[in-house]
Order: structure tokens, then C-alpha cells, then sequence
């Protein structure tokens, strides 16, 4: 029997099967950041998954970086995001909110007119994702240590909501650049206080996010997502090995629900070493083929496997895995934008 069919339990969390679809931001949300009844039929329609994380989902205005990705920092969203539950359990499977802050990935015209903040005023190479014309990004500027409470504060907060919507659980969005990452990167956080230098100073932001939505929801139902060594948004780190061990080890100990690692094989490969510090379950994602997931999950490499493109394009892609269907190719001129196409046009397999 193919591996990634064989349920599994994640804190206390049960996967039918062990395929979770990625976290993947569509900017489809409506006016207000809302959810809406095209984003349900989204999301339903990859109920095959064994788990899904939705896309990132901002906790807060001054978290927001991107147009039209979801909120859930007010009672409309939260209504909005209870529809989208439901319907994904009447399908049978699972979903769990990522909560986001991109820190110094945003830009004024984002937030108000607001300068994006980051754990230092150090300003990401490159122009502003998705806001036309370009535009390089703006200088951020540093959280004061009076303002570290209310940014953690604001995660609990999305994590009370998310509970009350009906969610199975939340993960901390801690990789890929954004604001948490921000401070656990050394090229990115600069500061002289309890939240930098040491790699327990730096990892000290993440972890106190992680325990407030802990506290919400217990351990089991908790996961962070990070990203080794990861070099989007302009970061870079002096010592990844330390940096990741460090925060595999403190997130362990909390015995967080999972783990989710965006991964690239290579030289920096470090989730043998994660795995061994943090002895919780791993979900691994970086461009895996149906083949190198089954490899991974049989060979105890990894607890789970993760899609995000071939979700887009498949959204019964467990169901294509299992009868080893041909997969749709997904279209990355639609992965951002608005309406149905390239969003819940794509077709599900019904057999030779």
C-alpha cells in the first residue's frame, strides 16, 4: 500500500491520509479582506487532502503585504471563515489556519500609509510583490519593545478566532521572510536587546507567538512552518544549523502538533537534524514529485508530504495520486488575481 494512505496523527489532529495541501496565497478575498463563497468552493473542492493549510491569513491591518489575501482580525471575517470550515468538514478532511504578518515585506500603500515594520530597519532587496508599477521596498522600521506584547497579542487574538470559526487547529507562519523569520534571521535583525543576538534572543519572537496561540488551543493543536535556511525575500542566516536546531529543540519541547518545513534538497538539506532535535512529526514541501513524496514518507524520512502548485492545478490530487492518474499542469499567470479561472476551473479526474 502506497505509505502516504495510511492516516496519522498529529498532536491531536487525525489526517486521513498523510497529502497536505501547502499554504498558497490566491488573492481572491473580497473587499474588507473577506472570505467569500468562491474561496469556499476552493477549499472544498481539495477536501481529498488529508489536511489543509489555508493560505497565510493576516492577524492583523499592519500585517498585510499583498492585495486581497484574507483577514481575520474582525467578527466579518471570522463569519466568513466559519463557511469555510464547515464545508471542508462535511467533505471529511481537516483545516488548519496559517496566521501572518509580513513585517517589512508590505509597503505603505498597504497599511495606510504606514511604514512596514521588522525586527531592524533593514530593507529587502527587489520591488514590492504584486503592487504595479514596481516599486522598491520601503526602509522598515523596528518594533519597539513596547510594541513586541501587542504584535503577539494579535496572533492570539486570530488564534481565539480561528477556534471560535471552527478551525482544527493554527500554524504560526514562521519562514519564507516574514516577520517572525525577521527576527530569527541574522541578516535581518540587527537589534542590541532580549530579541537579538544570541540565537535565543532572535528565536525569542517566534516562540512567544507560538505559546500565546498555545495557550489558546493546547500544544496538539499548534503547528509552525518554517523554512530552513530559506532565501526568499532577501534573507540569509550566519549559521543555519545552529539557528534551526535551536528552535527544532525549544519548539519540541512544547511538543507542538507538527512541524511544516519548506525544504529544498541540497546542501543546506537540514531536516534530518530538525527531526532528531524537535522529535515532533515533519510535513516536508519543496517541488516533490507523487514519487520522491511516497519515497520520503516510506523510507521514515518524513512524517507527511506537502503539494502547492500541484494543488492549484489538482484539487483531487490524492484521489490522482492513489489510481496514479496524469496531473493537470497549473497555469502561473492565474495563480494571483481574481475570479474562478485558474482557481475552481480546474477539472477533477473521472477515469480512463
Amino acid at each position: 500500500m502506497n505509505p502516504l494512505f495510511t492516516p496519522i496523527r498529529f498532536g491531536d489532529i487525525t489526517l486521513k491520509n498523510r497529502i497536505v495541501m501547502s499554504p498558497l496565497t490566491r488573492c481572491r478575498a473580497s473587499d474588507g479582506r473577506i472570505p467569500n463563497a468562491l474561496m469556499t468552493a476552493y477549499y472544498q473542492q481539495r477536501a481529498d487532502f488529508g489536511m489543509i493549510l489555508t493560505e497565510a491569513v493576516s492577524v492583523t491591518p499592519m500585517g498585510v503585504g499583498y492585495p486581497d489575501t484574507p483577514g481575520i482580525w474582525n467578527d466579518e471575517q471570522q463569519a466568513a471563515w466559519k463557511s469555510i470550515v464547515d464545508a471542508v468538514h462535511a467533505k471529511g478532511s481537516r483545516i488548519v489556519m496559517q496566521l501572518w504578518h509580513v513585517g517589512r515585506i508590505s509597503d505603505p500603500a498597504f497599511l495606510n500609509g504606514e511604514t512596514p515594520v521588522s525586527a531592524s530597519a533593514v530593507t529587502p532587496a527587489g520591488p514590492v510583490r504584486q503592487l504595479y508599477p514596481h516599486r522598491p521596498h520601503t526602509q522598515p522600521r523596528p518594533l519597539s519593545l513596547e510594541e513586541m506584547p501587542q504584535v503577539v497579542a494579535a496572533y492570539r487574538q486570530a488564534a481565539e478566532r480561528a477556534k471560535a470559526a471552527g478551525f482544527d487547529g493554527v500554524e504560526v507562519h514562521g519562514a519564507n521572510g516574514y516577520l517572525p523569520d525577521q527576527f530569527l534571521q541574522s541578516s535581518t535583525n540587527q537589534r542590541q536587546d532580549q530579541y537579538g543576538g544570541s540565537i535565543e534572543n532572535r528565536a525569542r519572537f517566534l516562540l512567544e507567538i507560538t505559546d500565546a496561540c498555545i495557550e489558546v488551543w493546547g500544544a496538539g493543536r499548534v503547528g509552525v512552518h518554517l523554512s530552513p535556511a530559506g532565501k526568499d525575500n532577501d534573507m540569509h542566516d550566519d549559521n543555519p544549523a545552529e539557528t534551526w536546531g535551536y528552535v527544532a529543540e525549544a519548539l519540541g519541547r512544547r511538543q507542538v502538533a507538527f512541524l511544516f518545513l519548506r525544504q529544498p534538497r541540497g546542501a543546506a538539506w537540514l531536516l534530518p537534524l530538525i527531526r532528531r532535535r524537535a522529535q515532533v512529526p515533519c510535513i516536508v514541501n519543496q517541488d516533490l514529485t507523487p514519487a520522491e513524496a511516497e519515497q520520503l514518507v516510506q523510507s521514515g524520512q518524513v512524517d507527511a508530504v506537502s503539494f502547492g502548485r500541484l494543488a492549484i492545478a489538482n484539487p483531487d490530487l490524492p484521489t490522482r495520486i492513489a489510481q496514479q492518474a496524469p496531473l493537470n499542469e497549473p497555469n502561473p499567470k492565474t495563480f494571483y488575481g481574481h475570479g474562478a479561472h485558474g482557481y475552481t476551473d480546474y477539472s477533477f479526474w473521472h477515469g480512463a
